[in-house]
């Protein structure tokens, strides 16, 4: 199956906490960052869903924010690292390709938001990704 989503990442559930309606599935990435999906219990019931499993992390660009640092006391837990590898900007929203230990993101911010930040390549950058916009395929 071909999806539109650009981000894609290949990972390995290291956790599975279910409850009534949602559960959280912990991903160990193939760079060794990890990151955490909610998602409803049935889908990970229906996925077979277990602590090795192997998955794809899918996120849509737009609900990917980037800072220029770690951020402490926010709700949002997954802060993924990694480094500008190109940016194309047109006069309102830009694509910022980041390179993170085993693949790569793409957000998709504002222009404005591509100068406050002062982002270019190479710069360092934290990717931040709600748990609640992460979607899991299995192969």
């Amino acid at each position: 199956m071909s999806l539109s989503i650009r981000n894609q990442l290949a990972g390995t559930v290291t956790a599975v906490t279910v409850g009534e309606a949602m559960a959280t599935v912990k991903v160990r990435l193939a760079g060794g960052q990890e990151i955490t999906a909610a998602v409803t219990a049935e889908a990970v019931k229906d996925l077979g869903i277990t602590s090795g499993s192997a998955v794809k992390a899918l996120v849509k660009a737009t609900e990917v924010a980037l800072a220029t640092g770690p951020v402490e006391n926010i709700s949002i837990r997954n802060q993924i690292t990694g480094t500008v590898a190109e940016i194309a900007a047109g006069p309102a929203m830009a694509a910022v390709k980041v390179n993170v230990s085993g693949g790569g993101l793409t957000a998709a911010v504002t222009a404005d938001a591509v100068q406050a930040l002062e982002l270019s390549a190479g710069s360092s950058v934290v990717a931040l990704i709600k748990s609640t916009e992460i979607s899991l395929a299995t192969a």
